[in-house]
């Protein structure tokens, strides 16, 4: 997998505003079938980990959970983000290409 890579693609994303963050907007997106991948800090608190983990597996969206809330906080450039779905197709392919 290519840390670098990716990290670099979640930055595309947000300068495209093609992903949201924040854990309350994330599960929105889940729910409407809108988030295509989810990341989740590996560093996350519990609840956070189980809600977004929950919400996942039921409506089948692939979650990662490889970087830590550092690394997603600066590859978007916004602090303390936990949580970050990626909305467009062209890019999540890209991201699962990146993360063999």
């Amino acid at each position: 997998m290519s840390k670098d890579l990716i990290l670099q693609m979640l930055g595309l994303c947000q300068r495209a505003r093609k992903l949201v963050s924040g854990e309350t907007f994330v599960l929105e997106k889940i729910k409407s079938n809108e988030a295509k991948i989810v990341f989740l800090a590996s560093d996350a608190g519990l609840n956070t980990t189980k809600r977004t983990t929950d919400k996942c597996e039921f409506y089948h969206v692939e979650i990662i959970n490889s970087f830590n809330t550092e690394e997603l906080s600066q590859a978007i450039g916004k602090s303390n983000r936990k949580v970050i779905a990626v909305t467009d197709r062209g890019f999540a392919e890209k991201i699962r290409h990146y993360n063999i």
